[in-house]
């Protein structure tokens, strides 16, 4: 975060960061207010609005009992232990996060996947589903779709063993000899159902963030996907602003 930013978001970002990489455990109670702005090197009214930032993305929760770090939903141990390939980086996952593919088949898509794709009836795409967590939380879900041609081509898109890195589209542009030129992000707030709450370890109709994605050349679509994240997570964008030139 630059350091332009609100010195009360300054602080949040801190705290932020070391709940995200683990500093912070799940559960673990903060120091007294008092206590972590003198250490943050603020005022107290600084650090309790930076407390309130993280309470309203839900990375933290208070009670009489003091501030902890919120506890994310576990997954039942059963359910878990029937998913064996788990692939582990630390490049395009987060540090300790953890891949799982479910899934990796040619399949017959929905009508709007087949629109998406400009696909005849009947024609097959590619269709792969994977979650990401960290130990026993889950982080999201994701289904990402691709042309039927692409498979000859990358036999990886149809293996859920896992690889060196959580997305084939490097791999997808130098087989195929085609480039991303554009792309369009929809995201919107709904309830999840029941095949998403099952693997996040959510109840069915608990609030998520949903996105879908698409990227695409002269050609056509080349990576269309969709993703779902539990409503703890927060999806941030960071940019600057070029002071505009003097009036002439």
């Amino acid at each position: 975060m630059p350091d332009t930013a609100p010195p009360y978001m300054q602080v949040a970002e801190r705290i932020r960061a070391r709940i995200l990489d683990g500093t912070l455990k799940e559960g673990q109670k903060l120091p007294p207010v008092r206590e972590l702005a003198k250490q943050e090197g603020v005022a107290v009214a600084t650090l309790g609005r930076s407390l309130d930032q993280l309470g309203v993305e839900g990375y933290i929760t208070t009670s009489r009992r003091g501030t902890f770090v919120a506890n994310a939903p576990e997954v039942a141990p059963s359910s878990y232990e029937r998913i064996t390939r788990v692939l582990r980086t630390g490049s395009v996952l987060g540090k300790g996060e953890t891949m799982i593919v479910t899934v990796a088949e040619l399949v017959v898509p929905p009508v709007y996947v087949s629109e998406i794709f400009g696909l005849d009836e009947g024609d097959q795409v590619v269709r792969r589903q994977w979650h990401t967590g960290k130990g026993m939380q889950r982080l999201s879900l994701q289904v990402t779709w691709y042309p039927a041609p692409f498979a000859a081509l990358v036999p990886e898109l149809l293996s859920t063993a896992a690889s060196k890195s959580a997305g084939l589209l490097p791999r997808i542009q130098e087989a195929t000899a085609r480039r991303v030129t554009a792309g369009r992000d929809d995201v919107h707030g709904r309830e999840a159902d029941a095949r998403e709450a099952s693997f996040l370890g959510l109840r069915v109709g608990s609030p998520v963030l949903a996105g879908a994605h698409r990227l695409w050349d002269d050609e056509g679509v080349i990576e269309y996907g969709e993703w779902v994240l539990p409503n703890r997570l927060t999806v941030g964008y960071q940019y600057s602003f070029e002071a505009a030139p003097d009036a002439l």
